[in-house]
């Protein structure tokens, strides 16, 4: 693709998260101009965990960020599945994850991961980005390609594929936060509709997540998590909970007819398939769909006025069945973990390889 042709080419990327950020650098990265648009008036940087899976190294390696993720990054090894009592029942695969992959998974604190995409970013020779702009007509929008990456509330998707699938809520309760103490328990603790879970993060430091039914307060999260296993309940009552962040688990259904539309449009992350957090994966897949658009792009786009529709045709055939397969798992694994009758779950569970 030659530079000069390049040049001329503009995008809008609606959305300035861990997709539309590493959108926004491949784009640069194929010579585009490009314009990120965000909806909040600052970025957030509260400070969860991202696993990112072997092959999503390998994507942040192609767009330049190998390096900032493996000096921020931590190995997530030796972990386990437990029941409420403490009693082990499996492993997690971690160890077979990193054999056939030659790296482990690693884990990676939210605020280093969008600090080291907006300096990658910056070091392509930069996008510019809009604070504080909510888009209410996308296709208004003047450019030669329009990346939603906006989220499970996508104002792009529904300008382009109407509301038949739109965010469902799934009856639980999502809370998530950062212990002060390194816990050196890791993995999940799966009991009657609810779980918890502890992952490093970075040093002095425990991620934590928990879903439940119902609880509305700190109070009713905590007693929610009374009589578990040690450090369970020590990570709640040592945490601040003006540090908590609170959400409704949601998903995007139906699963979309295409993440393209138009010849110019495309979604990625969230936008396109938000998914339940039990595989992880939500930042894999945005950074995998970020990365795989950005390649098509790159190396079709310039053949002529059919190039650009050809590499976003490419990128949908790419992406979509594989990251709406993750999508389809990681429900499936959340009805499963919060299984109201988890006596047979857990003997399923115990004949897992160790």
């Amino acid at each position: 693709m030659r530079s000069g042709s390049r040049s001329k080419s503009r995008a809008v990327v609606v959305g300035a998260g861990v997709g539309g950020l590493a959108t926004a650098i491949g784009l640069r990265r194929a010579g585009w101009a490009v314009t990120v648009l965000e909806g909040r008036t600052a970025l957030e940087r509260y400070g969860t965990a991202f696993g990112i899976h072997p092959t999503a190294q390998a994507a942040l390696e192609r767009l330049g960020l190998g390096e900032a993720l493996r000096a921020h990054a931590v190995p997530y090894r030796d972990a386990r599945i437990r029941r409420p009592d403490g009693m082990v029942l499996a492993a997690l695969p971690l160890e077979r994850i990193e054999r056939k992959a030659g790296r482990p998974e690693l884990l990676i604190a939210r605020p280093r991961l969008i600090d080291a995409l907006l300096a990658e970013l910056d070091r392509t020779g930069g996008a510019e980005i809009v604070y504080g702009r909510r888009l209410t007509d996308p296709a208004g929008l003047e450019a030669d390609l329009v990346v939603g990456a906006d989220g499970i509330n996508s104002a792009v998707r529904t300008a382009y594929f109407g509301r038949t699938s739109g965010p469902r809520a799934i009856g639980s309760v999502a809370w998530i936060g950062i212990a002060g103490f390194e816990t050196g328990v890791y993995g999940e603790t799966w009991g009657e509709g609810r779980f918890f879970g502890m992952t490093p993060v970075e040093p002095g430091r425990t991620n934590w997540y928990a879903t439940v039914p119902e609880a509305t307060t700190a109070d009713e999260l905590r007693d929610a998590f009374a009589g578990w296993h040690d450090p369970i309940p020590r990570v709640l009552a040592e945490t601040g909970p003006a540090t908590w962040i609170r959400y409704e688990m949601r998903h995007l259904h139906p699963a979309l007819p295409a993440f393209v539309a138009a010849g110019r449009v495309a979604l990625v992350g969230d936008a396109a398939h938000a998914m339940t957090p039990n595989l992880g994966q939500g930042a894999c897949t945005a950074l995998l769909d970020a990365e795989a658009l950005t390649r098509a792009v790159a190396e079709i786009a310039a053949v002529g006025p059919g190039g650009l529709p050809a590499a976003l045709r490419a990128y949908d055939t790419e992406r979509r069945r594989s990251a709406q397969r993750v999508a389809l798992g990681s429900r499936t694994l959340h009805r499963f973990v919060t299984a109201r009758h988890p006596g047979l779950r857990d003997a399923l569970v115990r004949l897992l390889p160790g």
